[in-house]
């Protein structure tokens, strides 16, 4: 579990929902019209941006956001660097008998085990990660256009409550709650933008870059095994993918000469 998208998410509506109690009853700000204008309404906008399967396979990508990763980079290079010295070591065929838990890294040894040539594990290795980023993608474009409607559809709603309230102006005592409905639908689509859908496309991106990090590393370690690369050299190889000071740690240039040609 991602606790800080977690934790994100109940303090947010934790603080609204305290701000309201402090100053109202909650049933002030329940309003079923609203709620089906702006959350219906936004559905719809989005829906017909998009084709329906991409619409309801966002909501299986929406798992990531608050789903963590179990191995970090580096964990990966530490492992992937594990398993090279054992296949220099006994070969191949060995780490048949390797525990690997990431599941991308996994099948990359097990096509390794499998004697298929290297060309053919890289392009079967990245057409997946490249379809792995495409649905994080088409699931942040319809969040953010989720966020980018929510707002929209409450101005609608507001407008709508606007011209229903101007239209029995007759009534003075009906003015101040009517007006009240139609605010509700502005809070709505702000509470689903801000609160939710932007911030969820936010997360997703993030996601994203992560997983294409983690499986460009195990791309690269198969790789790297199959050539029989020496595993200090591949260490230092696979932390260059690492960003900054966590990049350091490896081998220096004149080192890695040593390893390469040494053995």
């Amino acid at each position: 579990m991602d606790l800080a998208t977690l934790i994100g998410l109940v303090g947010g509506i934790g603080i609204i929902l305290g701000a309201i109690l402090m100053g109202s009853d909650v049933g002030t700000f329940m309003n079923v019209p609203s709620v089906m204008v702006v959350l219906g309404g936004t559905l719809a906008v989005t829906m017909m941006r998009f084709s329906m399967s991409a619409f309801f396979g966002s909501f299986k990508v929406l798992v990531k956001v608050f789903r963590s990763r179990l191995d970090t980079p580096e964990a990966l290079i530490e492992r992937a660097v594990e398993l090279a010295g054992v296949a220099r070591r006994e070969g191949l065929l060995a780490l048949e008998k390797e525990e690997v838990e990431d599941p991308f890294f996994e099948k990359g040894i097990r096509l390794c085990v499998d004697g298929l040539e290297p060309e053919f594990v890289h392009r079967v290795l990245t057409q997946e990660m490249d379809q792995t980023v495409e649905r994080h993608e088409n699931g942040r474009r319809i969040f953010r256009s989720i966020g980018e409607a929510a707002p929209s559809m409450g101005m609608v709603g507001t407008l709508i409550g606007l011209v229903q309230m101007l239209s029995h102006m007759d009534d003075p005592k009906t003015i101040g709650p009517a007006m009240a409905v139609a605010l509700l639908t502005t809070l709505y689509g702000c509470m689903i933008a801000n609160l939710f859908a932007l911030p969820i496309a936010d997360k997703l991106d993030h996601r994203s870059q992560e997983e294409a990090l983690t499986k460009a590393i195990v791309i690269e370690s198969v790789a790297s095994i199959q050539e029989g690369r020496n595993p200090r050299v591949m260490e230092q190889l696979l932390r260059s993918y690492l960003p900054g000071s966590q990049a350091d740690g490896g081998l220096d240039d004149m080192d890695m000469a040593g390893a390469e040609y040494g053995g």
